[in-house]
This record gives structure tokens, C-alpha cells and sequence, in this order.
């Protein structure tokens, strides 16, 4: 509020929303696609493919698109973004990146919650939340407004005591992991802000549960690559996210950042794939770039049928890393205007 009164035009609590972005990604009691991006009506959204029917299958074997409509647009396999073929696995440690309508979404959720109640896989454990502090408490915070069940280790009694669901204690003591629960736990959420101690309890809690899901902070983005080695499922880094934040802010309308590095972004389309027909022109095999919805007019066509033809004046919307969205420019520039 100081800071709004000062002349601030936007705020934000950094801490707060590294808190509830890590408690969007746990296998929860209501498993749903976490919508990481809007772009007009069109929702980029992340799944963990852990423990769902997706796990073991191909793209091709998924059918994604038939059963709700969904496209995979990619897909984050140990902190790395790759652009799926029909033959790509879906492993365990697979984060899909989803591209569709709020329906669709809701559909791809369905089918999540349905095949999950059918298998029994998620347990009915509480997530365990290593680390008490500002971002462990927006965590519990986080999950608490999702009617999920935690249990949070802080070793600080000023901070155990205080809330319920804390247990005070050291996160490297076996008891006090299994008194929180973790040996039913479905995930376990590490928030500390020393990324040496995160690596040490990512490697004890795997050990401990090979089969759990591990979701850690980083607060260098150094370490995120060893923080996958060490055992993490997924890692949200805290420098990642203002920078994703801020850039959002400064192109609000042409370029929507997912994480450092991976856009969402508009192109006027260019005269080189003027009446062509999309599939026929590999847009995706040739820069690495996957077309997630095409404008014509005041229509926005998202997932649009591979067969659509392309005109001019069109405006396509694309996903890729910031190489594949280079190369695309390069191949595909938009016309210039006359002077």
C-alpha cells in the first residue's frame, strides 16, 4: 500500500508468488492443468504427467487432441524444453505444456480426474513443505485455500508455533520427515533459500521416497540443473520469475514469456506463407516454433486444423524458446511497410 501511495504503478510480492507457483504443481486431492499464460483466449497451461494416464505413452498414443481438444505444444523434461514428435514418450519426470480454450482445458482436467479416481495413483497423504519462511508459509497458505492437506517442517519455534500444520523440527531428521508424513505424502515441496541445503534434502528425500513427486526452489539459476540431477521433478527458480513478470509487463501484447526463455509471441504473417497450407509448410521442423492459434480478422482460431490455409493479413501466434522464435523471424520476416 506505501509503495502504491509513493507513485508505484505496479507492485509485487515476489516471495508470495514463488509460494503459490510451486503449490500449483503438486499431485494434488484436485489434480488440475496449471494455466501458467493468457494470450486473448487462448491458455498455455503445464500438466505433470506423474502418476496420470498420460505417463508411458506416446504423443501419438495420447490423443490429446481428440479426447479434449488440447494441443502438447511442448513438453519440460528435466528443466529442458523440446518440441514433442508423435514419437516422443511421456515419462514420469514429464511436464506438458498444453495449449487450448478455458473448455478445453476443463475438458483435459476431466479426463485427468477421471482416469486418476479410476487407477487410485495419487495419494491421500498430506504434501510435505520443507521450510518455514515467507515462501513456505505462502506455500501452506496456497494450499490451504485448495482445500489440500499439508504438513510444513520449520526448525525456528518462533515459526512453528504460531500456525497449525507447522511441525518444529530439522528437515534433515528422518523423524521428524516421517511424523509430517512423508511416507504417504504425494509431494514434497522444498523452499528454502540456501540452494546447498535444497540439494541435500532433494538427494535424502529421494532416497527416502523414489517414487514421490519433488518440487524445489532455486534461488540461482546455476543450480537448477544440479537440482534436477539431485532428484527434482520440477524446479522454479526465484530470478526466473521476475524476470518472466517484468518482461510480461513491458510487451503486454506481443510477447507473453512463460519462463526465461520460452516465449508465447504474435507475427504478422509473413509474405513466404501466403496462401499455404499449414501443415504443408513445417513451420515446426524448420525453426522449432509450434503454431498455437491463427488470427484472421477478429477471429482467433486457436489450435487450428492443420489443413487451414494461410492468407494474407493473417496473424499467427507461435510458442518456442528464444533461438526458435530468432529463427523463425529470420526465416518468415513480416512484410514491411511502404514508405
Amino acid at each position: 500500500d506505501i509503495l502504491q501511495l509513493a507513485g508505484s504503478t505496479h507492485v509485487f510480492q515476489f516471495t508470495r508468488m514463488l509460494g503459490q507457483a510451486l503449490s500449483r504443481r503438486v499431485l494434488g486431492v484436485n489434480m488440475q492443468a496449471n494455466i501458467v499464460g493468457r494470450f486473448d483466449d487462448l491458455l498455455i497451461a503445464e500438466v505433470p504427467a506423474m502418476r496420470t494416464w498420460l505417463q508411458g505413452k506416446t504423443m501419438a498414443e495420447s490423443r490429446l487432441r481428440e479426447k479434449c481438444g488440447v494441443t502438447a505444444v511442448g513438453i519440460w523434461e528435466q528443466g529442458m524444453f523440446q518440441i514433442p514428435t508423435a514419437d516422443t514418450r511421456i515419462r514420469e519426470t514429464t511436464v506438458l505444456v498444453l495449449a487450448g480454450t478455458r473448455a478445453q482445458l476443463e475438458q483435459f482436467d476431466r479426463s485427468i480426474i477421471r482416469e486418476t479416481d479410476k487407477s487410485g495413483a495419487v495419494s491421500d497423504g498430506p504434501v510435505v513443505v520443507l521450510g518455514g519462511g515467507r515462501v513456505g508459509q505462502a506455500v501452506a497458505n496456497a494450499l490451504d485455500l485448495r482445500g489440500i492437506d499439508y504438513r510444513v517442517v520449520e526448525k525456528k519455534p518462533g515459526i512453528s508455533e504460531k500456525f497449525d500444520h507447522f511441525i518444529h523440527g530439522s528437515a534433515g531428521d528422518r523423524s521428524i520427515l516421517i511424523q509430517a508424513g512423508i511416507d504417504h505424502a504425494p509431494s514434497i515441496i522444498i523452499t528454502t533459500h540456501d540452494d546447498s541445503l535444497n540439494i541435500y534434502l532433494t538427494i535424502y528425500c529421494r532416497r527416502l521416497r523414489p517414487d514421490v513427486q519433488i518440487i524445489s526452489r532455486a534461488s540461482l539459476d546455476r543450480n537448477i540443473n544440479t537440482l534436477h540431477r539431485a532428484g527434482a521433478n520440477l524446479v522454479m527458480s526465484f530470478s526466473s520469475l521476475l524476470t518472466t513478470t517484468i518482461m510480461n509487463l513491458i510487451h503486454p501484447q506481443k510477447v507473453l514469456m512463460l519462463s526465461e526463455g520460452l516465449n508465447v509471441f504474435r507475427m504478422e504473417l509473413s509474405p513466404r506463407l501466403e496462401n499455404q497450407v499449414l501443415r504443408d509448410v513445417k513451420i515446426r521442423g524448420k525453426t522449432g516454433c509450434s503454431v498455437v492459434a491463427v488470427k484472421k480478422g477478429e477471429d482467433l482460431i486457436i489450435n487450428p486444423d492443420p489443413a487451414i490455409v494461410l492468407e494474407k493479413k493473417d496473424e499467427l501466434v507461435l510458442i518456442g524458446t528464444a533461438s526458435a522464435e530468432k529463427l523463425f523471424m529470420e526465416k518468415y520476416p513480416a512484410a514491411t511497410e511502404p514508405e
